[in-house]
């Protein structure tokens, strides 16, 4: 009985898994679509370093950092699409079992930790290399730009 429940429950979570995994994810279904959006926001954040950043070597400096994380970005929308084609390859087979299923969303998730360390690790990097006015400059500029492409919260 307790091994019947566990099973149903990992075939519900497989199931609203692949469910959340085939719509689209972020901005457009196609990767096209990201990447072009991932080229605007790396010109403006580039503008944005131009103006919060008056030496032009630390700008340079600067631009190369937030060039990284853009690659990291796409690296991890690649992975990430990697994984889900191994989820929906699982799924079509009959015979999978819920442990090749865990394995595979456990290495997503740590892979996606990973990602995520590194882009933390660039942020640190960008902030030791700015002063506390050029930070708060850059940052109150990309929260500006940023609000422009995010839906507007209703007022509680």
């Amino acid at each position: 009985m307790k091994t019947a429940k566990l099973l149903m429950l990992a075939v519900m979570m497989t199931a609203l898994m692949l469910g959340a995994c085939a719509r689209p994810h972020g901005y457009g279904a196609g990767s096209g679509y990201r990447e072009a959006a991932l080229e605007r926001g790396l010109a403006e954040t580039n503008e944005q370093v131009d103006r919060a950043v008056k030496d032009p070597e630390k700008a340079k400096q600067a631009k190369a950092i937030v060039q990284d994380i853009v690659n990291e970005v796409k690296q991890s929308f690649k992975k990430t699409s990697d994984y889900h084609q191994k989820l929906y390859a699982l799924n079509a087979n009959y015979e999978a079992t819920p442990e090749q299923f865990m394995k595979i969303l456990d290495e997503q998730n740590n892979e996606r930790m990973a990602s995520a360390t590194r882009i933390l690790g660039f942020r640190f990097k960008l902030k030791s290399l700015l002063t506390v006015q050029e930070w708060k400059d850059l940052t109150e500029a990309m929260d500006k730009t940023r609000s422009r492409y995010m839906p507007k919260r209703e007022s509680m």
